[in-house]
C-alpha cells in the first residue's frame, strides 16, 4: 500500500487530511471542545482595545475570541488556503483579517502587536529561535506571546503513538532521541505528517535568550468534563501539549 507523506507545505490543504480534520471535536464545536481551553483561556491578557496576531489561525476560533474580548485589530495567518477559507466562513468579524501566509514568511513589522498567539502550529517550525526573535520584534513593549505547542514528550514519542497490549489497549508511551531535535514522522488523520521536535530547554531558554520573561508554563491536562470521552483518561499518562505565556520586557 502506498503511504502518503504530508509536509508542512501541504498538510492542511490535502483533501483527505482536511476532511478528517473537520471531523474532530475541536473542529466541529470550537474552543469549548478543545481539551486545553480551560487552561489556555485564563492565560489571555485583557484584549480590550488591543491588536492581536494569530500564527497558524486554522478555523479562526482564537481570532473570533480575541474580537469578542474587545480587540480592535486581529490578523489570522495560516499557510493553508483551505483553513483560511473555512475561517472566513465560520469566524468572520469586522475586526478580523485573514491571510494565507506561512508563519515563517510573515514580515513581523516592528512593535505592531499587543498580543501574539499561536495554537498547535509551532511544532511545524524548524527554527524556533528565529521565530522567537521575530515575535519579540513585532510585539509592543510589555506585549504578550501566548502559545500552545505539542509537548516535547509527545513529539519525542516513537511514531507519536502508544505501545499497545495484545488486547489493543495503551501499554506505555515510548520516547527516543529526545535530545536530538528535528524532523519527526507521525501518522495522523490517515496521513503521514512531518513535524519538528524541540526539547523543553530549546523552547523555554530560547524565549529567555531573546528577551522574553516567562509568566506561565503549563502542561495541559483535559478537564473533568471531557473525561468521559473514550481515550481521554490516557491523556493523563503523559503530557501532549505545553502552554507558555511570555512577556516582552
Amino acid at each position: 500500500m502506498k503511504v502518503m507523506v504530508i509536509t508542512m507545505k501541504n498538510t492542511y490543504d490535502n483533501e483527505t487530511f482536511f476532511e478528517e480534520y473537520g471531523k474532530m471535536s475541536r473542529s466541529r464545536y470550537g474552543l469549548s471542545a478543545a481539551g486545553e481551553w480551560h487552561q489556555l483561556k485564563p492565560l489571555f491578557p485583557s484584549l480590550q482595545g488591543k491588536t492581536v496576531l494569530d500564527l497558524g489561525c486554522g478555523y479562526g476560533w482564537h481570532c473570533s475570541y480575541a474580537a469578542e474580548q474587545g480587540a480592535v485589530q486581529v490578523l489570522g495567518l495560516d499557510l493553508s488556503r483551505k483553513m483560511i477559507e473555512e475561517a472566513k466562513r465560520r469566524n468572520t468579524r469586522a475586526q478580523i483579517t485573514y491571510r494565507v501566509c506561512g508563519i515563517e514568511e510573515y514580515e513581523y513589522p516592528e512593535t505592531m502587536w499587543d498580543c501574539v498567539i499561536s495554537n498547535l502550529a509551532l511544532h511545524y517550525i524548524e527554527n524556533l529561535e528565529t521565530l522567537f526573535q521575530m515575535v519579540y520584534r513585532t510585539l509592543k513593549p510589555k506585549g504578550v506571546f501566548l502559545f500552545n505547542i505539542e509537548h516535547p514528550v509527545f513529539t519525542a514519542g516513537v511514531g507519536q503513538d502508544w505501545i499497545y497490549t495484545e488486547a489493543g489497549t495503551p501499554k506505555y508511551w515510548p520516547i527516543d532521541d529526545y535530545f536530538i531535535p528535528g524532523e519527526r514522522h507521525t501518522h495522523f488523520l490517515g496521513c503521514d505528517v512531518v513535524k519538528q521536535h524541540h526539547t523543553l530547554t530549546q523552547i523555554l531558554m530560547g524565549l529567555l535568550h531573546h528577551g522574553f520573561e516567562l509568566e506561565a508554563v503549563i502542561e495541559a491536562e483535559p478537564s473533568e468534563e471531557l473525561m468521559e470521552i473514550p481515550g481521554m483518561k490516557d491523556e493523563l499518562r503523559r503530557p501532549m501539549m505545553l502552554l507558555v505565556k511570555a512577556i516582552k520586557k
